[in-house]
């Protein structure tokens, strides 16, 4: 069941963009990172390696709950396409914006197509990309 603190898909706005705060990435997040991954470098070369290139991604999905609106009632990630346009090293603050580019209502709820760019403490864009979610229609009232 979704709680009732969510956005439903008749809450999305097309073209709407939504920003998230800023965080800068430390070492801790990449060590917690690979932990959970267990995809350890053989060696880092580099005084301040670049992050793996999943973890922006993943920390900007955390960071969309610190945007005011509530966070959207997924039910189902149904896919990414994804690109990874400069490394992303220890020290970087990034930051997301996301923009809903496609919606499409279905029975019990709607596909969205979300465009998301991660910047960073520049303002460049260090990634960028499509999600495709199933989202929730918003819950009926009592009978």
């Amino acid at each position: 069941m979704i709680a009732a603190d969510h956005s439903y898909f008749e809450d999305v706005v097309p073209g709407e963009p939504h920003e998230t705060p800023a965080i800068t990435l430390t070492q801790a997040h990449v060590t917690q990172f690979l932990g959970l991954t267990g995809d350890w470098p053989d060696h880092v070369a580099d005084k301040t390696p670049a992050v793996p290139n999943l973890l922006p991604l993943c920390i900007s999905s955390g960071l969309g709950f610190r945007v005011p609106a509530p966070p959207l009632a997924v039910l189902a990630f149904m896919g990414f396409e994804w690109r990874f346009l400069q490394p992303v090293r220890v020290g970087d603050t990034i930051r997301s914006r996301s923009t809903t580019v496609t919606k499409r209502a279905m029975r019990e709820g709607g596909v969205i197509v979300e465009a998301r760019d991660i910047f960073n403490q520049r303002g460049e864009v260090a990634q960028s990309g499509r999600l495709t979610l199933l989202v929730a229609k918003r819950p009926s009232g009592p009978a």
